[in-house]
């Protein structure tokens, strides 16, 4: 650290040098991003709500007040008129809340997780899809639980059957996904929500990336499957902002059913204005609540229908352009997620000859693809330009 302090201005040409090296949004080329570019509005919202401190509400009640119409509006469009639940950091925090309350609720109601002296210490567990977010994994680190992973059908959902098979008397959650990490596919939350509501388990739906889009896609005349509350099995909802609901990093949405799920979670926090906590973290930046607030307001359901609207037809266009040049689609899109491989082309090298064309792809692991997102900073024009040096590829390689 300097002993003397800089000036100001040497400080900002500092940042300003670190800055370039990152890559921007507005370029098109980040292609394998669930995030985007924030909205003016609320990046001019979110500096003005720097100091509030969302862990001692009670000193900003005007932040808090933000929070709870953020999470209400959200429970507006997941069917579910008062929901209870907190703006976190992102999806990893939302759904460690959630297997945490899981977990409590097991142990409180069931008693899965005690010692006792007749069947000793039993790991409560947890089933998620192959597909699921490695943030599962995390909790299940961080908790103590047994991570058991469902396997997939064809079209890589979590096949309900094998989530049958492994439901066991220390099962304390299972866990669905409304659009998945890497190939941004929908569960069959419906059923899975009647199989756990009839084995009196909770039901976790992880839509961080799907849950800005499915509701607003119905708008246009997509059939998208039912994945929310109004499905009685379900218990909570991840729900990312920061992705398709266009606010600035970090802020992440966790939506529960009833306000018992945080209960089972709070612990004292008596110097506080608040005397209980729930979340995670114990400072909480106010910033992101107020700033979703922001680009909600001035979005509304239209502007993120046309968003979500705008983002599939770059989805569909691109599927359809890579097909004609013979490369072979995973599936077909159900969100704004292309992913595909060529049947003479190694993946790792296409990511590669990609990259080195300032193109930068994320590889999928299952299976092994080219992965892109669609978001709203990619355009048209970005895509044609992407599908020039997909061509300049095939050619040096002599593919036709």
């Amino acid at each position: 650290m300097n002993q003397e302090p800089l000036e100001k201005e040497k400080i900002l040409e500092e940042l300003s040098k670190l800055k370039k090296q990152d890559l921007e949004y507005s370029d098109g080329r980040i292609l394998g991003s669930m995030c985007t570019r924030a909205d003016p509005l609320a990046k001019e919202v979110f500096c003005d709500f720097l100091d509030a401190n969302l862990g001692d509400p009670g000193l900003f009640k005007g932040t808090q007040t933000l929070e709870d119409e953020v999470i209400r509006d959200i429970g507006s469009f997941l069917s579910l008129e008062k929901p209870f639940g907190n703006v976190v950091t992102g999806g990893t925090e939302a759904n460690l809340m959630a297997i945490r309350a899981a977990r409590n609720m097991a142990r409180e109601e069931k008693g899965i997780g005690n010692i006792n002296s007749e069947n000793g210490y039993s790991i409560p567990e947890i089933i998620v899809p192959k597909s699921a977010h490695f943030s599962f994994k995390k909790a299940a680190d961080l908790l103590n639980l047994k991570l058991i992973e469902a396997d997939l059908d064809e079209n890589y959902r979590v096949d309900i059957e094998s989530v049958k098979k492994n439901i066991s008397d220390n099962t304390i959650a299972i866990v669905g996904v409304a659009g998945t990490t890497e190939l941004g596919m929908i569960d069959p939350i419906e059923d899975l929500s009647k199989l756990a509501h009839d084995n009196d388990i909770y039901f976790h739906v992880d839509a961080a990336f799907g849950g800005f889009s499915i509701p607003f896609l119905k708008d246009f005349g997509y059939e998208m499957p039912v994945f929310d509350f109004s499905l009685e099995g379900v218990s909570s909802i991840t729900v990312d902002p920061h992705k398709m609901g266009l606010a600035p990093i970090p802020s992440g949405g966790i939506l529960f059913r009833e306000k018992k799920y945080l209960d089972v979670m709070a612990v004292k926090s008596p110097y506080l204005t608040s005397k209980e906590q729930s979340t995670i973290v114990g400072t909480r930046l106010g910033a992101p609540a107020a700033a979703t607030w922001a680009i909600m307001q001035y979005m509304g359901r239209e502007g993120y229908a046309k968003n979500a609207n705008e983002c599939m037809i770059n989805s569909e266009f691109l599927a359809d352009a890579l097909f004609k040049e013979d490369f072979e689609l995973i599936v077909e899109p159900e969100l704004n997620i292309v992913a595909f491989t060529h049947p003479e082309i190694p993946t790792d090298d296409l990511a590669n000859m990609l990259e080195e064309k300032g193109w930068m792809v994320s590889v999928s692991s299952y299976p092994k693809a080219i992965r892109i997102v669609l978001m709203g900073h990619i355009k048209y024009t970005h895509l044609i330009d992407f599908l020039t040096s997909i061509r300049e590829i095939k050619s040096s390689l002599n593919i036709r």
